[in-house]
């Protein structure tokens, strides 16, 4: 359990891996790694690879395993006599600075996911159910594809608004599925939420981003408004649409934790191992399919372009690694927070994280100011606050009469 004084620099740590996340995907899809010394912009070929970045996401997930294995060895060799002395004391629920405690209850298995579904079965992910992780890692495949070949499309301030939509369907889907109950004010909430992500695809599509390769020195010719409206409302539809799958696998993951004593960080962990074996055998079976055809030669499925495009160009493959890198601590900080503050924190400090996307993007020149998009962004933060319990509802009557019951576990897992 991190000290009081260490949450700052959690939180701050957190912000900066997450907004890291973003920009350096972003700054990956700007490099040329083709035709790059032609005169005619038109025929340079940027970096598009969105299935490799979701390998690469994978491969920093994994990298969770590093920080599993170094709190088993330090519980082994180091606190072996502060473990015992804990296990003696009894349980709570918040210690002596009010940080919650609930690795306790997990180790000992006693209680359920903060919503009292069940009792958490310690052979639950044992032995050949540990591929019970697969699910939530085909839908993380899905979803984190959809959205980095949505990113190629749009600036990064819309994509990340834009994944605003996970609460809409996240909601839905804990309905159907977890059986959660929403309130008057909350299903409102839904439907703003709704209205700020269209609001943000609006602006998206009125002053479309013709910004490609700008990165590499070259001025991209003026192409056809129509073309890059289009593209710019296909980027969103994509980046709202894979929101399902994201929401999908946060369900799975909630019933999982529900039900298991496993730890957040090792389920991150299997999801990037299996995450990484599915995507690497989707990526052998597409090449020889179509990336080997005529048509699909130095397309996205094509992978040797796509290894040749990473390790001969330093930009690309410095920007991987530190991708790698951003995702795993992304992962570690964000759970560290959770567990030392609360889920809803976490979903401000997500949104302070659009904020600086948004901030960096402009001072970068990689987007224009849009007054609309600052409308859409508005819509989001406060219908997501609302939803979450954050703020309170404008109206009397849209208040709840009972308790409200947390649709965000207390445990969320973090990925990108």
């Amino acid at each position: 359990m991190a000290p009081r004084a260490a949450i700052p620099l959690l939180v701050g740590m957190m912000l900066l891996t997450g907004v890291c996340n973003t920009l350096l995907t972003k700054y990956q899809d700007n490099q040329c790694v083709r035709n790059c010394t032609d005169p005619d912009p038109k025929n340079r070929r940027a970096f598009e690879q969105p299935v490799l970045q979701s390998a690469q996401m994978f491969v920093g997930e994994m990298g969770c395993w590093l920080v599993v294995g170094g709190m088993a060895l330090w519980r082994r060799y180091v606190s072996k006599t502060t473990s015992q002395s804990y296990e003696a004391v009894p349980t709570a629920d918040h210690d002596t600075d009010g940080a919650s405690i609930r690795s306790h209850t997990a180790l000992n298995g006693s209680g359920g996911h903060g919503h009292g579904h069940g009792h958490k079965d310690a052979n639950a992910l044992r032995g050949w159910r540990v591929l019970l992780l697969s699910l939530p890692a085909i839908c993380d495949i899905l979803g984190t594809t959809l959205m980095n070949a949505g990113l190629l499309l749009v600036a990064a301030s819309i994509y990340q608004m834009t994944r605003g939509a996970l609460v809409l369907f996240v909601g839905l889907f804990s309905v159907v599925f977890l059986r959660r109950k929403l309130h008057l004010f909350q299903w409102l909430s839904l439907v703003g939420v709704v209205t700020g992500v269209a609001v943000v695809g609006l602006a998206g599509a009125l002053w479309p981003d013709p910004k490609k390769v700008e990165a590499h020195g070259g001025t991209r010719a003026a192409a056809d408004v129509g073309a890059d409206t289009l593209r710019a409302i296909v980027g969103v539809l994509m980046i709202a649409g894979a929101q399902i799958f994201t929401a999908t696998q946060f369900v799975l993951e909630e019933w999982i934790l529900e039900r298991s004593e496993i730890e957040p960080i090792v389920i991150v962990g299997w999801e990037g191992l299996f995450g990484f074996v599915v995507t690497l055998l989707g990526m052998i079976v597409l090449h020889f399919a179509v990336g080997r055809t005529e048509a699909g030669r130095y397309g996205i499925f094509d992978m040797v372009e796509g290894w040749r495009q990473i390790t001969h160009n330093r930009a690309v493959a410095v920007s991987s690694l530190a991708i790698m890198v951003s995702i795993g601590g992304f992962n570690f900080f964000g759970l560290s927070v959770t567990r030392t503050v609360s889920a809803t924190s976490r979903s401000t400090i997500d949104t302070c994280r659009t904020l600086f996307i948004w901030i960096v993007s402009l001072g970068l020149g990689w987007e224009t100011f849009k007054w609309l998009q600052v409308v859409g962004f508005a819509l989001l933060v406060y219908f997501t606050f609302l939803f979450n319990g954050l703020v309170q509802p404008p109206f009397e009557f849209l208040k709840a009469r009972e308790p409200v019951e947390e649709l965000l576990p207390e445990e969320p897992i973090e990925h990108n």
